[in-house]
Formats: C-alpha cells, structure tokens, sequence
C-alpha cells in the first residue's frame, strides 16, 4: 500500500495515524510525512502522538513497535 499523495510505501503507524487523525474509515492513507506537512506540524510531533495514543490504548496503535 502506498501514501495517496507521494506514492512512498507505507507504514502501520502511517495506516494507524491517518485512521486516526483523518477518518478512521480511510481507504487512502498518507505516510507520516505527507501527514505532518497536511497537519502544519513535524514528523516528531507525530511520532510522540503515536505513542500516546498507543499508552492510552487506542486499538489503532495496540501491535505497532513505535521506536523512540
């Protein structure tokens, strides 16, 4: 699967994030980069919303190895 809008392979956590932040019924997902430049933010920031997400057991983010 890759992101709709740079065509670069995509991740879980770009899966999960786009489910999250976007539509949780998304067929089409951005990677975290194309996300973090929709969303005006870094890639970091998203990173770190991730792991809260997945601390506050969003079923989303529950089998992702999220690195620090």
């Amino acid at each position: 699967m890759n992101c709709k809008q740079c065509e670069k392979e995509l991740t879980a956590i770009d899966v999960a994030l786009t489910k999250k932040l976007i539509n949780r019924g998304s067929t089409e997902f951005l990677c975290i980069r194309c996300l973090a430049s929709y969303f005006n933010v870094t890639e970091q920031l998203l990173l770190q919303k991730a792991k809260e997400f997945q601390t506050q057991g969003c079923t989303l983010f529950t089998k992702i190895l999220i690195e620090p």
